[in-house]
């Protein structure tokens, strides 16, 4: 599968699972680990790990397991890691915290 086709996966399962705010941040040429962040809002840690647990399903059909995974179990921010391209499922809070796309302005 090609790596533009598996980062549109994940974002239609996180629309799918009613994932919030949708952004796609294009990495290439800023960031030496990986090319793409999709980046979601979850409303609640439930909601989140919801997000999560339909991306990971969808991509799994697929062939694609995530080279890791981290936060789920408090879901307020879950990483999944898809190596050329990393999901990240924020509550709110957290995302508003954080302010990746700020960060990462350049993207």
């Amino acid at each position: 599968m090609k790596r533009t086709e598996a980062l549109e996966t994940a974002r239609m399962a996180a629309d799918e699972k009613k994932g919030d705010d949708i952004v796609a941040l294009d990495l290439k040429g800023l960031s030496p680990v990986t090319d793409w962040f999709l980046i979601v809002t979850g409303r609640n840690p439930n909601h989140a790990r919801s997000v999560a647990d339909g991306i990971i399903e969808e991509m799994s059909k697929q062939g694609e397991e995530p080279y890791s995974r981290h936060g789920y179990q408090q879901g307020q921010w879950i990483l999944l890691d898809y190596l050329d391209f990393v999901v990240h499922i924020f509550t709110p809070e957290w995302r508003e915290y954080y302010q990746l796309e700020r960060l990462w302005r350049k993207a």
